[in-house]
């Protein structure tokens, strides 16, 4: 009978390479429609937090043993680090209605919250997560200052993605 490949290093491996990429093109993504429209970014990153919460909660679960009390902890664990997220984001919010920090400003910031939020996520599951964490800090503060700043995510990006798959790669020849 051959392994549930969920189970296997390589499988699991595959499976947060993908989530990996696909977070950081929603991110890109999220990054285009900000620039556009800030109002709508606003919406775009509040949703991402519930988006990256789900991700993170299949992450621990894949790296769990499957047992019901390990899925209980890491609901537990991830709905609290994901709702104190959801909480300053909508900080945020309150602060942007009565015209206290402008529309620019208030996209820049969720995203910092949600960077910060996902590379401290990282911590519990996995350096990929903090790898898309830097990389939304890193976006913002491009942001702030590059006028063109699209392109240049774009390039860290795929150096991101690049980079783990050497890196994975990497140890797989080193542990066989």
């Amino acid at each position: 009978m051959s392994e549930d490949p969920l189970i296997t290093a390589k499988g699991r491996f595959q499976i947060e390479e993908a989530i990996l990429v696909l977070l950081l093109i929603l991110s890109l993504v999220g990054i285009g429609i900000t620039d556009y429209s800030p109002a709508d970014g606003y919406g775009y990153w509040l949703i991402m937090v519930v988006v990256f919460a789900v991700f993170a909660i299949i992450i621990g679960w894949l790296q769990s043993k499957h047992r019901p009390e390990d899925i209980k902890l890491i609901l537990r664990e991830q709905s609290i680090h994901w709702a104190t997220s959801l909480l300053a984001v909508g900080g945020i919010f309150l602060i942007h209605q009565p015209g206290r920090i402008a529309e620019d400003d208030a996209g820049l910031i969720i995203l910092l919250i949600l960077s910060l939020a996902t590379m401290l996520d990282g911590l519990r599951v996995g350096w990929r997560f903090s790898l898309v964490g830097f990389f939304l800090w890193a976006s913002a503060i491009i942001a702030a200052y590059t006028r063109h700043y699209l392109w240049i995510e774009l390039l860290i990006a795929i150096m991101i993605v690049i980079g783990t798959v050497l890196w994975e790669n990497w140890l797989e020849k080193k542990n066989s």
